[in-house]
This record gives C-alpha cells, sequence and structure tokens, in this order.
C-alpha cells in the first residue's frame, strides 16, 4: 500500500487536511489547542468562504477557512505561503465581514451600533499561519515567538474589547526539539 501525503503549505493540501467535514475533528483540535482559556469548541459548522461587500463595487474577500462554532462565534483560518507586505490589514480588513454579517437582516449598520444594547456581538477570531515572520518583533525579546494573539487594547496595556482576536503563527519560528 502506497502512502499519501498532502503538504499543509499548499493550498490544496491545507483545505485537504483542515476544510474537509470528514477533518472537522483536526480543525477542532487546531482551534483548541490555540484557543487555551477559551471554552472548547465541540462542533464547527463551516460557511461560504467568499463574502461579497455590501455593493457592487466593493471588494470581496475569499477566506481559505471561514467556520463558526456552537455558541455563533466566527472564525477566519488563512494560510500565507509568500511574505505579503499588507497581511495584518488584510486580516483586518477580513474581521470586518463576520462582524458586519451579525447585524439583523434589513438592518443598516449606523441604528445596529446605536441599537447595540440589545444585540450582543459573538466573538471573531482571525489565524494566519505564516511561512514567514513579521518584520516588526525584529529588535524585540518576542521576535522568535512562534504565536503572536493580538487583542485590542487601551493606553494603559488593558484590553478594551475581548471578542475580537488576531493570531498569527509564525511557522519559521517554530523548531520541533527531539530528545
Amino acid at each position: 500500500m502506497k502512502a499519501k501525503y498532502a503538504n499543509p503549505f499548499t493550498d490544496f493540501g491545507f483545505k485537504k487536511i483542515f476544510r474537509e467535514e470528514a477533518s472537522k475533528p483536526l480543525l477542532i483540535d487546531f482551534l483548541n489547542a490555540l484557543l487555551t482559556h477559551h471554552d472548547r469548541n465541540i462542533d464547527l459548522t463551516f460557511k461560504n468562504t467568499e463574502q461579497l461587500g455590501q455593493f457592487d463595487t466593493d471588494r470581496k474577500a475569499i477566506f481559505d477557512i471561514y467556520c463558526e462554532n456552537e455558541t455563533g462565534e466566527k472564525f477566519i483560518v488563512e494560510l500565507q505561503k509568500a511574505k505579503q507586505n499588507y497581511f495584518k490589514e488584510r486580516t483586518i480588513y477580513y474581521s470586518t465581514f463576520p462582524i458586519r454579517e451579525q447585524a439583523e437582516k434589513g438592518q443598516c449598520l449606523p441604528a445596529f451600533v446605536v441599537q447595540a444594547g440589545s444585540h450582543q456581538l459573538k466573538a471573531v477570531y482571525c489565524i494566519g499561519i505564516l511561512d514567514f515572520t513579521f518584520d516588526d518583533y525584529e529588535n524585540e525579546p518576542e521576535k522568535n515567538d512562534v504565536v503572536h494573539t493580538i487583542k485590542l487594547k487601551n493606553q494603559h496595556g488593558n484590553t478594551f474589547y475581548d471578542k475580537l482576536t488576531y493570531i498569527y503563527l509564525e511557522m519559521p519560528n517554530f523548531h520541533l526539539k527531539m530528545n
């Protein structure tokens, strides 16, 4: 019997490993490992990976993986093989889609914001698996960290909003230690 392997750093391999219904337990385990402080995901529902803008003239977004857990929290997982100068901006843009879709149908966004007391937003997580490192940490002690978790913070370093999280895995910093 000939063994078959999928390279997780190719579009085909990544989606084969994580975006098929049969491999959903792998994705759940992966997310649970990243979000250790978080309630465990028991199940996920895959959502449409193609997101259209509000207007025909708006840019659209196509996610590698877009899913939702049983409590309505949204997860975008992106694999980025080649270094892209504006990858952070892209993930911030991507995070607007699951936030915006939480507004009730027929409700314009300004009315949603005004009535936010009656609407509870669900958490949004944008996870980037990178085959490169960001230059931002070049002179920082955390420059060799594999996982960078970013939340909105105020000027005192306190979390301002805990339902929007960006997680970047810099795979070149990952080194498996063998005994």
